[in-house]
């Protein structure tokens, strides 16, 4: 909690903060409750008037011997308590080696509490590595459909192959999550999430569906939200077909906010960290993650490591919590002074430290860093010849951070490294220099941006003046605004992207075909096309 400290302090001195904020965010910090797992569920069969697994279940955070099960308890999904009475209920778990639910090797009670809006995260541990399993969960009379997970493989096996699917950027009213379903037929052994699950603009008519509520607020508007999202059958589908890792961007929470500071002048910064604790914690309860990830009023922990034996080491990023505020009051900007200020961080120092020392820890043939924002320094001109305008919002806002990040990977000689990035609602493959504006630098990493799954729209395959981005931005390989998720294939020599795209969202069933493949050599840096 080091950065927001850090951040209240600065503001105070700035005499923008009264010791009101300290309090509250100590008041902030004890709010939530214990957890379920300590409460005290009635022994009572519980009775549901509809089916409580009305939001499906899901799996993530694989480690070598085990995975986190989730689900929620909710009836009555778009009911502020998700028509579930004030009182714990217990739930069984059960873990097979087969889909058919005949081979039980683990199972064990959860208790689903109010205060966690009655979800369940449970640690099955003591399972075999590099395996898939099958589980479900049971309420009273009630049973949860079958999910799919998988454990990573031991830390010292050479895994011959890894196969997963990243995306972001889930906009419900805006299309049919149908690159979800198509992401559920893949051959795949993980699925990441980067951020923008769910968005929190208040429902809209005339759109492809519409929001249930207002602009979110309060942590009854952040569980509906959520819930209203789970209950696409596309979506739970894509979370039962294998385990989860999930990081969030802005939209879970409130439009481009940097840490603790809204994009919106005025705003009471006691208020904004009060909406964030019930934002996160709605995030939480939401999602596959470990009990340990339970957020502590305004703060929350995401990131971390994920390894896959010694093929993959996956560094999740938190790239909105611990940020400055961006620079040029967050409009395309030239890499003037303000934007190169050695100030900015998109990291925070507690999170940037963790990840050098993670970094030099792998033992990872490809180390990859999935996080949100593009860190590609791409920039565009609104006229011909014009100024060189960068996102302010991405990792451009922060290029002394982001060039020092590459440096240390370029000079520590940190093996394979890849970097996945959602956000921006189009596809693009960067090759990553420590400046990108001196493309006569060595390529240090490649970069893999997928487009959204609904957000935007339909998207288009024409994008106009493609011809002079790429001419201007040498690092940029390719680049679609159509919709879609990205599949990577991993293997010791290689890593082949498909980028796949989904033409239509606004119309549901639209089939998902490979627009294009992209390859990275190990021991090469730099992008090919595959």
């Amino acid at each position: 909690m080091r950065d927001l400290s850090e951040l209240f302090s600065a503001a105070r001195a700035e005499g923008r903060v009264s010791r009101r904020l300290f309090l509250a965010y100590g008041a902030a910090l004890s709010s939530l409750p214990l957890l379920g797992a300590r409460a005290e569920a009635r022994s009572r069969r519980a009775s549901f008037a509809a089916d409580p697994f009305s939001l499906g279940v899901a799996s993530g955070e694989p480690t070598e011997g085990g995975v986190v099960l989730w689900t929620r308890l909710a009836p009555s999904p778009l009911d502020p308590d998700g028509g579930m009475p004030p009182e714990a209920v217990e739930v069984a778990w059960e873990l097979a080696t087969d889909d058919g639910m005949r081979e039980i090797v683990r199972s064990g009670k959860a208790v689903a509490s109010p205060q966690l809006a009655h979800s369940v995260h449970v640690e099955a541990e003591g399972l075999q590595p590099d395996r898939w399993y099958w589980y479900r969960f049971r309420a009273g009379d009630a049973v949860s459909p079958v999910g799919r997970t998988r454990t990573a493989p031991a830390a010292d096996a050479a895994p011959e192959r890894l196969r997963f699917a990243f995306a972001s950027c889930s906009h419900y009213e805006q299309g049919y999550f149908t690159a979800y379903r198509r992401l559920a037929e893949e051959d795949l052994d993980l699925a990441f999430h980067l951020g923008d699950y769910i968005y929190e603009g208040s429902g809209r008519d005339a759109l492809v569906r519409k929001h249930a509520g207002p602009k979110l607020r309060t942590l009854a508007d952040y569980r509906i939200r959520h819930a209203q999202y789970k209950t696409d059958p596309d979506l739970q589908a894509a979370h039962a077909r294998c385990p989860w890792v999930v990081t969030w961007d802005d939209h879970e929470f409130e439009n481009n906010y940097a840490a603790g500071v809204s994009e919106k002048a005025g705003v009471d910064p006691v208020e904004f960290l009060e909406q964030r604790a019930r934002a996160y914690q709605a995030y939480y309860e939401a999602m596959p993650l470990r009990p340990s990830s339970l957020p502590h009023g305004p703060h929350m922990k995401l990131y971390r490591t994920v390894p896959f034996g010694r093929l993959a080491t996956f560094q999740v990023l938190d790239t909105r919590q611990y940020r400055t505020d961006q620079p040029n009051d967050d409009r395309a900007s030239e890499l003037n002074e303000l934007a190169l200020s050695p100030k900015n961080t998109i990291l925070g120092a507690e999170q940037a430290d963790w990840l050098k020392a993670a970094l030099l820890r792998s033992t990872g043939t490809w180390n990859v860093l999935a996080q949100q924002v593009m860190m590609g320094m791409v920039h565009r001109s609104r006229t011909p010849g014009g100024p060189e305008l960068y996102s302010m919002d991405q990792w451009p806002g922060y290029a002394v951070e982001r060039m020092k990040l590459v440096e240390f990977l370029a000079d520590r000689r940190v093996p394979n490294p890849v970097v996945l990035t959602g956000d921006i609602h189009s596809n693009w493959v960067n090759d990553l220099r420590v400046d990108d504006r001196k493309p006569e630098g060595a390529v240090v990493a490649a970069e893999f941006v997928g487009t959204s799954i609904t957000s935007g729209g339909d998207g288009s395959p024409q994008v106009e003046g493609l011809d002079g981005l790429l001419a201007a931005n040498p690092c940029v390989r390719f680049h679609n605004r159509q919709r879609g998720y990205v599949l990577c294939t991993l293997t010791p020599k290689s890593w082949v992207s498909d980028y796949r795209i989904v033409e239509k969202v606004k119309s549901p069933g639209a089939p998902a075909k490979t627009l294009k493949s992209f390859a990275v050599e190990a021991g090469k840096p730099g992008v090919q096309p595959a």
